[in-house]
């Protein structure tokens, strides 16, 4: 019986290859033995001229894409159903259709209505311009990234998507604010690193239709800003350029974005102030090491049962802290969001800050008061961007 609901389903598999009616098929639950594997994807693409079917084998930690003729794939599919993968699921156009076998190897088969009312057109697939491109992408390249077939190398992969999450983020910032009437741009990278993502937003932006951007990148690391401005130099990036220095003594004039990323406890103070009298229209953090807030807080009595853990506390010490920060930038005139940048799975340090400059009038007494209340509650004496902001009469 469940050889005959194997067979049916690729049959179904079979016939909408033939029928031009395949969208995508996804194999879940392995049981295998080769580490790390998770599921595998596989969908239509076109390589030279002809059709394909691309597998794409995702990993905990990187993604493997092979592509297959429609025979190879069917015959591929026949082999890793039932025995390292127990689930499929496959959409056509015609009917989803779903094979379940249990470890005793019986499978149940079973059909729904239709996902998907059309094909995914693989032309447009092939020809349609990600936020980041890795085909001929010099700084990918150079920064270890892919390899010299533009292919994403083993172990990169969580780094790409991370570099891939943030494009997204800052362009979906970017069109909402008043910088996408704009013709020209600067923006800074406080603490810039390595570069990985201070090349993707000069890349970024300066692909936008009209538009030019200036981006400096601001790290104290000599030798790194030397291998960064050697890789920019190579990329032809003309208005990118990295400068070292520390983020609390970085002369920084007015500027249009600026990005810290991981700088380390109040050195996300030092950036969101400079943020904030640079004048800057986005601001954007993912603050780490979280120290100064938690010796001062006197635990609340409602949450002694909860704060008495010391993971616990550490964790309520970085929410309060970045609670403080949304709150001192909203008083100081910015609509905030505080979300998860990227998934816990790739990176603890997945908190993001994104500030935008009003237009109109801002609620500042009201936050203000909100942000004394919080520190009020949990007797937080001091804290750093609050400093800064007050002695110069930011707020």
């Amino acid at each position: 019986m469940s050889e005959t609901r194997l067979e049916e389903f690729i049959n179904s598999l079979e016939t909408s290859l033939e029928n031009d009616a395949f969208v995508k098929l996804t194999l879940a639950k392995y049981k295998g033995v080769e580490p790390g594997l998770k599921n595998v994807y596989v969908r239509p693409v076109e390589l030279k001229g002809e059709e394909r079917l691309s597998f794409l084998r995702r990993y905990k930690t990187k993604d493997v894409v092979e592509n297959h003729t429609f025979a190879e794939a069917v015959a591929i599919v026949r082999d890793l159903l039932g025995g390292e993968f127990l689930s499929g699921h496959l959409f056509t156009v015609e009917r989803d259709s779903r094979i379940e076998i249990n470890r005793k190897h019986e499978a149940k088969l079973s059909t729904h209505p239709p996902t998907f009312s059309e094909r995914r057109s693989v032309e447009h697939d092939r020809k349609k311009q990600r936020l980041v491109e890795t085909e001929g992408n010099v700084y990918l390249r150079a920064l270890g990234v892919t390899n010299e077939r533009g292919e994403v190398r083993p172990g990169m992969a969580d780094k790409f998507r991370q570099i891939n999450k943030f494009i997204e983020t800052l362009s979906g910032l970017f069109a909402a604010s008043p910088l996408a009437r704009e013709r020209g741009l600067s923006v800074v990278d406080m603490g810039s690193g390595k570069g990985y993502l201070t090349f993707a937003v000069y890349d970024y932006l300066n692909r936008q239709p009209g538009l030019e951007a200036k981006v400096t990148g601001v790290e104290a690391r000599a030798e790194l800003v030397g291998l960064c401005n050697g890789i920019a130099r190579e990329a032809g990036f003309e208005q990118l350029s990295f400068e070292t220095g520390y983020i609390q003594n970085f002369e920084l004039p007015e500027t249009d974005i600026l990005i810290a990323l991981h700088a380390c406890d109040t050195a996300t103070d030092d950036a969101l102030f400079k943020g904030i009298a640079a004048n800057a229209s986005i601001i954007i953090a993912a603050p780490c090491c979280h120290k100064e807030v938690r010796p001062q807080i006197e635990t609340p009595e409602p949450l002694r049962g909860v704060l008495r853990h010391g993971i616990l506390l550490e964790r309520e010490a970085e929410s309060v802290t970045d609670s403080l920060r949304a709150l001192l930038l909203e008083s100081a005139g910015y609509m905030v969001k505080v979300f998860e940048f990227i998934s816990t799975e790739h990176t603890r340090k997945n908190t993001m800050i994104a500030g935008v400059k009003k237009e109109g009038g801002a609620d500042g007494e009201l936050k203000w008061r909100q942000y004394q209340a919080l520190k009020d509650f949990y007797g937080i004496r001091e804290q750093r961007l609050e400093r800064l902001l007050c002695e110069n009469r930011f707020v």
